[in-house]
């Protein structure tokens, strides 16, 4: 399986209309090869170098199909379903490092069950959800700095 963008490449710049400091759209995704048995994918969004323990969840989003082939500029399939991020609300929120550059990474797994979770729940329930239903995985990391907010 594989997670891409055409916004940016694994590991370069995220650009800045995809900040939460920028315009906080979502960033085009592309997903291939998902596997057969797949029920449903789960994305997620972390930035394991916030300054608090675990990191700091940007996005969380469930029972995404798994015919899915993209995830367009700030839009996701109308079937998925959003959950609380670390800023104590649901949807899409884009990078803000306090300091320095962050990685954020996009992890999407592809599960053989669909996920019995309402909308707004933690990513602690999610995980738990996941768990043990995973078939396949991909990730896709993004860079953005404190000081690519100044930059135009």
């Amino acid at each position: 399986m594989k997670l891409t963008s055409t916004a940016f490449a694994d590991g370069e710049k995220l650009p800045k209309e995809f900040a939460k400091m920028g315009a906080n759209r979502i960033p085009p995704l592309k997903i291939e090869g998902v596997p057969g048995g797949a029920k449903s994918l789960v994305l997620i969004m972390h930035d394991p170098d916030a300054p608090m323990a675990g990191g700091f969840y940007h996005w969380t989003l469930w029972n995404i199909p798994p015919e899915t082939a993209a995830i367009g500029e700030g839009e996701i399939p109308a079937c998925a379903v959003e959950g609380k991020t670390s800023w104590g609300t649901s949807g899409y929120n884009g990078p803000q490092p306090p300091f320095g550059t962050h990685r954020y990474i996009f992890y999407l797994y592809a599960l053989d069950a669909v996920i019995d979770l309402p909308a707004g729940s933690d990513v602690q329930a999610l995980k738990k959800a996941l768990s043990g239903h995973e078939i396949e995985s991909a990730s896709l990391t993004g860079m953005f700095g404190v000081l690519d907010n100044f930059k135009k």
